[in-house]
């Protein structure tokens, strides 16, 4: 694995290694070989990990083919920008009476 360090920023690149490295999986790797692990636990985990990532693909897909709803992720700030619901300041004050 090989990251360039661009104006001298160490930490920009230090930064980037580890996001590559948590994506690749290193960590867990490290953390697995710690200690032994027995051939029967080993398939076991691989087995539960195998299930989980065809649980994870057949998710996406019912998602992607419209069997699934997900609402859509709101994003940091968003509330910010928009004006309160019920504050009267952009909206007219209804009342019930035509006219008034």
């Amino acid at each position: 694995m090989q990251v360039f360090v661009r104006d001298n920023n160490i930490d920009q690149a230090l930064r980037i290694l580890k996001r590559r490295m948590q994506r690749e999986g290193v960590f867990k790797e490290m953390r697995r070989a710690r200690f032994y692990e027995k051939p029967s636990e080993q398939a076991a985990r691989r087995k539960s990990d195998a299930v989980r990532r065809m649980r994870k693909l057949a998710r996406k897909q019912a998602i992607r083919e419209g069997l699934i709803v997900v609402k859509p992720k709101k994003r940091p700030g968003e509330d910010a920008k928009r004006p309160a619901q019920g504050s009267g300041a952009t909206t007219p004050a209804l009342s019930g009476v035509p006219g008034k």
